[in-house]
């Protein structure tokens, strides 16, 4: 795949933006910048020594607002909970307040950074299983680069299959990385070689595969090989994340309780999570 990339050198100047910290919230500089094509961009940002998180959690991150206060968003931290930088992506909304500004941001600009991260797309709001199933539309891919990213999660599935439905090709970010399986990363490229299976699909132009994730499923296209087991969600061994639309994760998380499974949470692990701060 050719992307439209650009990257700004991490080595830049912080710039003299002057933000200050508050006890919600700490100033963090822009480290790179990666834009996938005219709306949709990835930037990552220092780590505070005392930041923790779970691959998978989500945080508050924003720029100066009006009248001077922070304009915050969730973000789903796409890096995972051992990287010393915090990865994000981001699309750009026309006309809107924070993204807006978000996609101007270079090497060296400074950022808010909540200091509490949370949210229940982690492995611990899971019963154990044998496959784990990752499925995002859009940017909702974001907390699954995190957590396939992991070392721990191919301790706990035998099989981990990310899957993202995007309108355009040129929507499918990080589509290089996961085709290789993250071969290049030191910590988990070799268990990803033999554990990580990857489906992007297509809804509006033509590409290998396409169509809604739902109708892959009932095709049974989402479980072919290399993927093993049988062809259709079991809740005996199979595990589901779902991030991405409303539409997406009601209508998944509907059809899956009709197949018996349950909804799992930090309190009570079950089948399947989703983010209940992003679907209300």
């Amino acid at each position: 795949m050719t992307d439209s990339v650009a990257v700004a050198a991490s080595t830049a100047a912080p710039a003299p933006t002057g933000l200050e910290p508050t006890t919600a919230l700490s100033v963090e500089t822009v480290l790179w910048v990666r834009h996938w094509n005219e709306h949709l961009f990835s930037f990552a940002i220092t780590r505070p020594a005392s930041f923790r998180f779970r691959s998978g959690e989500f945080v508050m991150i924003g720029l100066p607002g009006p009248k001077g206060k922070p304009l915050l968003r969730a973000y789903s931290i796409a890096s995972p909970s051992y990287s010393d930088e915090l990865e994000f992506l981001s699309i750009a909304v026309e006309d809107g307040p924070l993204t807006s500004q978000l996609r101007l941001v270079q090497a060296g600009d400074q950022i808010f950074l909540g200091r509490k991260p949370t949210g229940t797309l982690v492995s611990d709001a899971l019963l154990p299983g044998r496959r784990l199933f990752l499925i995002s539309t859009g940017t909702g891919l974001a907390p699954f680069l995190s957590v396939a990213r992991d070392p721990d999660i191919y301790d706990q599935f035998e099989e981990i299959v990310i899957v993202h439905s995007v309108r355009r090709v040129a929507d499918l970010a990080y589509r290089t990385e996961l085709e290789a399986a993250f071969a290049d990363d030191p910590l988990i490229g070799e268990q990803a070689q033999d554990q990580l299976g990857y489906v992007p699909t297509v809804t509006r132009e033509e590409f290998r595969t396409t169509g809604r994730i739902d109708a892959l499923v009932a095709s049974g296209e989402l479980f072919v090989p290399p993927l093993t087991g049988g062809r259709e969600f079991d809740p005996e061994q199979d595990r589901i994340m779902l991030c991405g639309s409303m539409a997406m994760i009601k209508d998944f998380a509907a059809f899956l309780d009709g197949l018996g499974f349950s909804e799992g949470s930090n309190a009570a692990p079950g089948h399947y999570v989703i983010e209940r701060a992003f679907v209300g």
